[in-house]
């Protein structure tokens, strides 16, 4: 004999699954971050769904109480991923300046999404952030009174970071003039300052091992050979003669 379902039974299963659809996820909290100020944790039915900042949270209308449906979940998560992407490119130029396409190449190559990357890079040279022209002559400054690199290896340099060849001509040509940098002695000093590393060695070594260090940083042969000449005749290797 067939049983009939109770009718209490299943008047009680229609009523839960009423209930069920008439109460959709709410968002129950919107608190302050305190390792990233100006986030803000969103929560819904008590977790946690996302970070946003207030901007974000006003223009996709989330507030305290507002229906978590799937329309406003997709957008949430769209504007937290663009969010971490702008966070992550602020963390990366708070650690070193870098060019806009360099930065740009970085974030996709850790695997943020290009959109996100592209409207990131946009919003940081809006600000002012991300600015190339400066960071080229930060870099030049840097590299000519540290590494103690010739033009040709500061052109490459920069332009394998991304600058456009105008503003790295751009810099180069305003640094130098600034700074009133003699190229020619420019190398003389560097060349004097690997000297006093290579006193150890033998004069045909030494002198070998200054050529290589001074064509690794760009100067082209002939001011090498014009640094080689000014050496002693007898090879000796010390900076002084250069000086």
């Amino acid at each position: 004999m067939t049983e009939l379902s109770s009718p209490s039974l299943a008047l009680g299963g229609s009523e839960h699954a009423a209930e069920s659809l008439e109460s959709p996820a709410r968002v129950t909290g919107i608190s302050a971050t305190a390792r990233h100020p100006g986030r803000f944790e969103i929560l819904v039915d008590g977790s946690t769904v996302a970070i946003l900042s207030l901007d974000g949270i006003e223009r996709l209308g989330v507030r305290l109480g507002v229906a978590y449906g799937e329309s406003l979940a997709n957008r949430v998560a769209v504007e937290a991923a663009a969010l971490h992407t702008f966070d992550r490119a602020l963390a990366m130029l708070a650690a070193r300046p870098r060019a806009a396409r360099d930065l740009e190449r970085m974030l996709v190559r850790k695997g943020e999404l290009a959109e996100h990357v592209a409207a990131a890079v946009q919003r940081l040279i809006a600000l002012g952030a991300l600015d190339d022209a400066q960071f080229a002559r930060q870099f030049i400054r840097a590299k000519i009174s540290g590494a103690g690199l010739s033009r040709r290896r500061l052109q490459s340099e920069l332009w394998r970071r991304g600058v456009a060849r105008d503003v790295i001509d751009a810099a180069l040509a305003e640094v130098l003039e600034v700074d009133e940098v003699d190229e020619s002695a420019q190398i003389a000093q560097v060349a004097a300052k690997k000297l006093r590393t290579l006193r150890s060695l033998d004069a045909a070594t030494a002198r070998r091992r200054l050529y290589a260090f001074l064509a690794r940083r760009g100067y082209d042969g002939s001011a090498i050979r014009r640094v080689m000449d000014a050496l002693p005749a007898s090879g000796d290797s010390e900076a002084s003669t250069l000086e």
